[in-house]
């Protein structure tokens, strides 16, 4: 197997296979971004007088026809070869010589990797950030649409109080912009530039990693450069909570369908072709996406742990187990992001049902409404509180059917503007726009 690092004697086929692992398989899913670490990495190398302006236009030229070749979908590691980096390299000296054998100068692979997972999880992230993005939208327009629909709120899963589906809309709509704060944290701390910490330990050539931060269209360095490379596992670590919280958001919300969907509730229902049925019970309709995407989130909500048990009391400097990582986050990724269109296809096609509170089993919903009314006609509350529950416990409670919640957040005052414009300015410090340019640039 061919090895950037390889000198003359071999590794033993058992330890390679075994510690090699699944890495070449994730490997490719970060080929282009590799490529663009070397876009930039060569362009600073010549301006710092390393490599000839002649050989810069060479390997320039030809990272960017590999980098199609891959966007094509043309770019495989080949069998024998060790990963991602050497791949790229062996292409490159395959095609224009010696030349290419100079992009490695001032560069581990160790800052090659972190550079190229952090350009990774900055591009995941963003399809994240959208796939949120779309789902919050329309959970927003659900709640305006579905304002005055009333439901039973529960607690202790005891009928409680009236609630509505502009509530419960909007509810999941404000956790999933609290969950973009984390997001937008995890991106903040992803999108810092390690390259040029080479090995964790710097380099003696005089690299401008100002220079490559700003060719990579990222906001910041990892100064540091020993902290650089310990901010491999801390990033996932940081990357694995903001998913998981926005795996407990869908998990909730799913939960909350498959009982919403049952028929002891009945309180909505899906086409039928988007439910499925039973082998022996014709009646059946089976909230099977919202029971998958239950179980997917629940997984998903156990990664920070897993990733913190596989990063917990390393010291300082690289260690070989980090590659591991990969294969906690990267599937991580498509799995959240397929939950979350998932989510958006199902609630696109959910019919409410109107007049739920008009089933006698729900009039004490409005105990507390009761109680309210006595209150602002005078009552002392704990008195209207007795009388209201001595009416209820002798069988004669009959109350007016009638919601009048107007303060913020309420059955009547939804404040979904208000919620939208947080989710709104959380998703204007992303700048998407900036990092675009800057990939644009390299690439061109």
């Amino acid at each position: 197997m061919s090895k950037i690092w390889q000198k003359t004697a071999g590794v033993d086929a058992l330890v390679e296979n075994f510690t090699v692992g699944r890495d070449r398989e994730f490997d490719e899913q970060m080929a282009a971004f590799d490529v663009l670490g070397s876009l930039a990495h060569t362009r600073m190398l010549e301006s710092i007088g390393l490599m000839s302006a002649d050989d810069l236009q060479l390997v320039q030229q030809e990272l960017k026809s590999i980098y199609k070749d891959i966007e094509q979908n043309g770019f495989v590691i080949e069998d024998g070869v060790e990963d991602v980096h050497s791949q790229i390299e062996l292409l490159l000296t395959r095609r224009i010589g010696d030349a290419g054998k100079k992009i490695h100068s001032g560069r581990s692979r160790n800052d090659q990797v972190l550079v190229d997972l952090k350009l990774f999880f900055r591009h995941q992230l963003q399809e994240t950030v959208q796939q949120i993005d779309e789902l919050f939208r329309l959970l927003i327009e659900l709640s305006n649409k579905h304002k005055d629909v009333l439901l039973p709120g529960y607690t202790h899963l005891q009928i409680a109080m009236p609630s509505s589906f502009g509530l419960w809309f909007g509810a999941y709509a404000e956790s999933l912009a609290d969950d973009m704060e984390l997001i937008l944290a995890a991106y903040k701390i992803t999108n810092k530039n390690p390259l040029g910490s080479a090995a964790g330990y710097g380099s003696s050539f005089p690299l401008n990693r100002t220079m490559t931060t700003q060719l990579l269209g990222f906001a910041a360095l990892n100064h540091n450069v020993v902290y650089a490379q310990m901010g491999r596992g801390k990033t996932e670590r940081i990357i694995a909570q903001a998913l998981s919280s926005v795996a407990a958001t869908l998990a909730r919300m799913a939960m909350d369908q498959c009982l919403y969907l049952s028929q002891n509730f009945a309180f909505v229902s899906y086409p039928e072709n988007l439910t499925t049925g039973s082998s022996i019970m014709p009646h059946k309709k089976n909230p099977d996406v919202w029971e998958i995407m239950r179980g997917k989130c629940n997984r998903l909500q156990a990664l920070p742990n897993d990733v913190a048990m596989m990063t917990t009391n390393l010291p300082s400097g690289y260690h070989r187990e980090m590659q591991l990582l990969k294969e906690l986050l990267f599937p991580a990724f498509a799995e959240l992001n397929n939950c979350l269109h998932m989510a958006k296809f199902m609630l696109e096609h959910i019919e409410v049902k109107n007049d739920i509170l008009n089933d006698p089993k729900y009039a004490y919903l409005f105990s507390v409404e009761e109680v309210n009314r006595l209150a602002l006609e005078g009552v002392p509350f704990r008195d209207a509180y007795k009388q209201v529950g001595i009416a209820i416990e002798q069988g004669n409670f009959n109350p007016e059917k009638k919601v009048n919640h107007t303060h913020e957040g309420s059955i009547g005052n939804l404040h979904n503007a208000e919620i939208s414009a947080a989710m709104n300015g959380l998703l204007s410090q992303f700048k998407f726009d900036e990092v675009a340019t800057a990939v644009k640039e390299l690439v061109k």
